[in-house]
């Protein structure tokens, strides 16, 4: 089915095609130019303080102003601690290591190229992004001082002005947030979801009384469903809430983004609804109001079920798809109490930790370090080796643009090498021939500051597809016109910067998506047969003990963070050409269709993981646990042999043999269970039915 942000490759003209792309991605959304705002403040501030103060190094600081996530004030007050950690235990790193390593040159490389493994690694498995970032930072602007050819007194005192600045950049970015902060915890989430639902209950309102759609109500469907639901996922992906909760509401995110989609789509089409079609509306409306009123009072919705005689009429073609979408956010919550009980983390396995859960066991983590090792080194033997050292950005570069570059395709590097050359040529050293020689004050670079932050923050809080370009824009204009605690005005220098700039972009393309890349297409697939092959496993585990318990908990992660990957990889689908294209925006389509009923799956199994265990209070009788190992075992056979008819292979007929296993389940269930002993045990299994019989229909 296609999409309103699918609906932009069907364009003739590719430069119509990106007028309207820009325009929907430059549209203003709600809290958008709040969010900006605040942006450009923290990193205004950062620059006046440390210019007036003579602090070098200046550009770190105000890149954490734009890097670092906004979040609620609980979540900015707890990562306090963690980020002022991680910047000094980087500029420990630092120091430590020169003091063993920079007097040996073949240590002191050993050490250099070390340094760089253990900032991609720390990057992919530090759960906390701001303490990640820092961390990180720090050691990109560390390696190229301490290979500087002076005295180890001015090395150690440019580590402290980097600590200096990075501090400055976090104390004055929390302080803005919190000075602005209003909300409670999990309204980053929460809002936006119940502004999209009630676009959807709007759109559907006027269908249900049979008035026309007004311009504003379709633009406000059409814009949200272009958007899509990256910005969402990220503030998850970014945010201390606990595993559970991170779970749950990335399928309601999923859902919904799914949901507006379909709401995109009904605009398109012209239709006349019927008397049963306007009562279905109706209730399918009301419906939605009272799912958005229950997640924005943090309740958790209840069960819905449409029922199934209730057919629409061939009018409204896409009105069944709304209805199964919308009876499936309740399902999200399964086994759940209350949000504010995921919100606070009172679980101890569901407290949010610093390093994944799957740090030790997902190779992704290792292969994600060598590759951008393999690229900063690349970079670092360079200039050394041409003896170009104004160009080390590149190293900065490497690290910096790593950043965004988890489960990033190919596009994403345009957009980089796009930002650089804005940021850098056309801004950077524009301004240094146009504007700053007639500028003798900070008041006027205060000014251009201003302007080119708040065009870059601009860009960074459009989706992923866009908002990469953003940051990159920042970055060159910063490492131009920061660096020092005075105005740039050599062109040399800029010159270096900018080439580094270039050089880092390029190692970065080279390694991530030519000598080890894949095309979004292939990528999205293969994450995609990952996923099910994971849900299979975690279907046949846990079995009691506590190292396996963890080993599960392990799995979810890796399980959640692989939903993601596969839904940014398939937004990059959509910005890449070749023969495959069709075949994959086919794919792409299928994928979406299905991944909402699949996270749901996946969350109603963490919810039976208590009577799989069993722990206290959620045993069953023996007969009944035979029964379920059975039913899972099947159910991990079905979601094996749909991922071997995705890659092509010949799969058992599993469909069956699922169908029998829950009759089974159930009747030993009636049999052996006394009234309302396992009423929800039961209840969750044929929730678990349900959606993956609805998967496999889809996919």
């Amino acid at each position: 089915m296609a999409t309103a942000a699918q609906s932009l490759y069907e364009l003739p003209s590719p430069l119509a095609w990106f007028r309207e792309f820009l325009k929907e991605e430059l549209a203003p959304y709600p809290g958008r130019a709040a969010l900006v705002a605040r942006m450009t403040l923290a990193a205004t501030i950062v620059m006046i303080i440390c210019m007036t103060f003579r602090i070098p190094y200046a550009f770190q600081g105000a890149v954490f102003a734009l890097l670092i996530s906004r979040e609620s004030p609980r979540t900015t007050l707890q990562s306090a601690g963690t980020i002022f950690l991680s910047t000094g235990l980087g500029a420990a790193y630092m120091l430590i290591g020169a003091r063993f390593f920079v007097s040996v040159p073949v240590l002191h490389f050993l050490w250099i190229i070390g340094s760089f493994l253990l900032a991609f690694y720390a990057l992919s498995v530090i759960t906390n992004y701001a303490a990640a970032s820092t961390f990180v930072i720090m050691i990109a602007v560390g390696v190229p001082l301490w290979d500087r050819h002076v005295s180890a007194e001015t090395n150690v005192e440019d580590t402290l002005w980097v600590l200096l600045a990075a501090s400055i950049g976090v104390v004055v970015t929390a302080a803005a947030e919190l000075a602005f902060a209003n909300r409670r915890p999990g309204d980053d989430i929460v809002l936006p979801v119940g502004k999209q639902l009630g676009a959807v209950e709007s759109l559907l309102g006027c269908y249900a009384e049979g008035r026309p759609v007004d311009n504003a109500t379709s633009e406000k469907v059409i814009r949200l469903g272009a958007l899509g639901t990256s910005t969402l996922r990220l503030a998850l992906r970014r945010s201390d809430y606990s595993p559970q909760y991170k779970a749950q509401m990335s399928v309601v995110v999923a859902l919904v983004g799914r949901l507006v989609d379909i709401a995109a789509t009904l605009t398109q089409l012209r239709f006349e609804p019927s008397e049963i079609d306007q009562k279905q509306l109706r209730k399918l409306a009301a419906t939605v109001a009272i799912i958005r009123a229950d997640l924005v009072n943090r309740h958790i919705p209840t069960s819905i079920r449409f029922s199934p005689d209730d057919k629409p009429t061939p009018r409204v073609p896409v009105l069944r798809e709304m209805q199964n979408t919308v009876s499936l956010i309740p399902q999200a919550f399964a086994g759940s109490r209350s949000t504010d009980e995921y919100l606070a983390g009172s679980d101890e396995m569901s407290r949010p930790k610093l390093v994944a859960a799957d740090a030790f066991v997902n190779p992704e983590h290792l292969q994600f370090a060598l590759k951008g090792c393999f690229a900063a080194s690349a970079c670092y033997i360079l200039y050394n080796a041409v003896d170009w050292p104004g160009i080390s950005t590149a190293v900065t570069t490497c690290l910096l643009t790593a950043l965004s570059s988890i489960g990033a395709s190919r596009q994403k590097q345009i957009l980089r090498l796009a930002g650089a050359v804005v940021g850098g040529f056309v801004i950077g050293m524009g301004s240094q021939v146009f504007i700053l020689p007639y500028f003798d004050t900070i008041a006027g670079f205060t000014v251009l500051f201003i302007l080119v932050t708040g065009l870059a923050s601009w860009f960074m809080t459009s989706s992923p597809r866009l908002s990469y370009f953003g940051l990159q824009l920042a970055l060159a204009f910063y490492l131009i016109n920061l660096q020092e605690f005075a105005m740039q005005t050599s062109l040399s220098i800029a010159r270096d910067r900018v080439v580094g700039i270039l050089v880092g972009l390029f190692m970065m393309w080279l390694v991530f998506d030519q000598l080890w890349g894949a095309s979004a297409g292939a990528e999205m697939k293969r994450m995609f047969v990952s996923n099910l092959r994971l849900l299979a496993q975690s279907a046949r585990e846990p079995i009691p003990g506590r190292e396996k318990t963890w080993h599960s908990y392990s799995l979810r992660e890796t399980i959640n963070n692989g939903f993601d990957k596969v839904r940014a990889l398939a937004d990059g689908v959509l910005f890449e050409f070749g023969p495959s294209r069709q075949q994959d925006l086919a794919l792409r389509s299928r994928i979406r269709q299905s991944q909402p009923q699949l996270r749901a799956l996946f969350v109603t199994r963490l919810a039976l993981l208590k009577y799989r265990l069993p722990l206290p209070g959620f045993e069953l009788p023996e007969a009944v646990q035979v029964a379920q190992q059975e039913f899972d075992d099947q159910l991990a056979g079905m979601l094996d042999g749909i991922a071997n008819r995705l890659e092509g292979k010949a799969p058992e007929e599993e469909m069956d043999k699922f169908e029998e296993s829950f009759e089974r389940l159930e009747r030993t269930t009636q049999t052996y269970c006394s009234e309302g002993q396992c009423e929800t045990f039961l209840s969750l299994s044929r929730k678990i039915e349900y959606l993956a019989i609805s998967f496999e229909e889809k996919i």
